[in-house]
């Protein structure tokens, strides 16, 4: 019996597919695990199960919604009762992407309405009730960064490119006896740029510490050139710990070797210190350096001055994201401000996809 009703559901991904909608094989498990907690003769969490689960763009809603009307209502149209119904009372389905096994893959079934998704994207992390904290963390866990790249001076061969590749060309002619069958191109090779995450994990950030450090681990787990550094007093280096592959445990360790963990704020200090141990050293050359603080510093401004303009010679681009970007300028932004390349928010989930988004075209 229970392989019938998962053949059935199985059978409906595979009609989404061919319809276009890209429903893949862990989309497909997932609305199952979903269907395991919720009624599967229930056609209204059949319906809003599917359309949680099985769907990754706004666009593909009327498709999903004309392939469950012919598969499961066999061509009548959708009742407005349980569209009305379900939007004022269906709760959407995050899985963890880590865990112990499928006990806990099951737990992670129900969190938010699916239409307070978006909102709750937008609402500031402070804000957030326990429960939303909790589907933001795993929503920024199936956050995919891209790295920002940079061409070399080395070059490929390459179908079509700028660079005419003479020597190529010369050998193929000869291989033919003199007839020159076409002009080779060459392209200049790409590669990873360093990024560089400097965390303030001080008391005034305590409403977004852990979430920036959420977006540091989606970072470091997307490319190998990333570095993270946390302060508060003091500067450390986490890169390492969040090289593991569990995400709780990778948290939980970078959390026991920062020692300042939301006490005082020396942005300055710990800033001058990074480029003196690891700027000069090249591990900024040719990074983009991305600052995550609210400016809120207790020492001498001169001194943050100094280290973010040594800072941004030594980087291609340096960003500083600050959570209460808009809300006023604390004296650390005013001072830090004429060296910066960019300054964006970074106070809720929405201006950390914004960001992710915005790193690839910073090579």
């Amino acid at each position: 019996m229970a392989d019938a009703i998962a053949g059935l559901f199985a059978g409906f991904a595979r009609a989404l597919r061919s319809a276009g909608v890209a429903a893949g094989p862990g989309d497909v498990l997932t609305y199952c695990r979903a269907l395991t907690v919720l009624d599967p003769a229930d056609l209204s969490d059949v319906y809003w199960g599917g359309r949680v689960t099985l769907l990754g763009r706004h666009e593909d809603i009327p498709r999903y919604d004309e392939v469950f009307r012919r598969y499961f209502l066999g061509g009548e149209a959708l009742p407005e009762a349980l569209v009305a119904e379900v939007a004022t009372d269906a709760v959407l389905a995050l899985p963890e992407t880590e865990g112990d096994g499928p006990e806990r893959e099951a737990e992670a079934v129900l969190g938010l309405t699916a239409s307070a998704v978006e909102s709750v994207k937008d609402k500031a992390f402070g804000a957030c009730t326990p429960e939303e904290l909790a589907a933001i963390r795993r929503m920024m866990a199936r956050l995919r960064l891209t790295p920002p790249r940079r061409r070399t001076r080395r070059t490929r061969p390459a179908r079509k490119g700028p660079i005419p590749d003479l020597r190529s060309t010369v050998r193929g002619t000869l291989r033919r006896y003199g007839e020159i069958d076409e002009l080779r191109r060459r392209r200049r090779r790409v590669k990873l740029r360093p990024l560089v995450l400097v965390l303030d994990v001080s008391g005034s950030m305590a409403d977004y510490s852990r979430h920036l450090l959420q977006f540091a681990y989606s970072a470091r787990r997307a490319a190998a050139r990333v570095e993270v550094f946390c302060f508060g007093t003091r500067l450390t280096r986490i890169t390492d710990e969040l090289g593991e592959r569990d995400a709780d445990f990778a948290l939980a360790q970078a959390a026991r070797t920062v020692v300042d963990w939301e006490g005082g704020t020396r942005i300055g200090d710990s800033l001058a210190e990074f480029v003196r141990r690891w700027g000069r050293r090249g591990l900024c050359r040719g990074a983009v350096v991305v600052i995550c603080s609210d400016g809120l510093d207790r020492g001498d401004p001169e001194v943050l001055a100094n280290a973010v303009e040594r800072l941004s010679r030594l980087c291609h681009r340096l960003v500083w994201t600050n959570p209460h970007h808009g809300h006023g300028s604390a004296v650390g932004m005013l001072v830090a401000g004429p060296h910066v390349d960019l300054v964006v928010p970074g106070g809720d989930l929405r201006s950390l996809e914004e960001l992710a988004a915005l790193l690839p075209r910073l090579g």
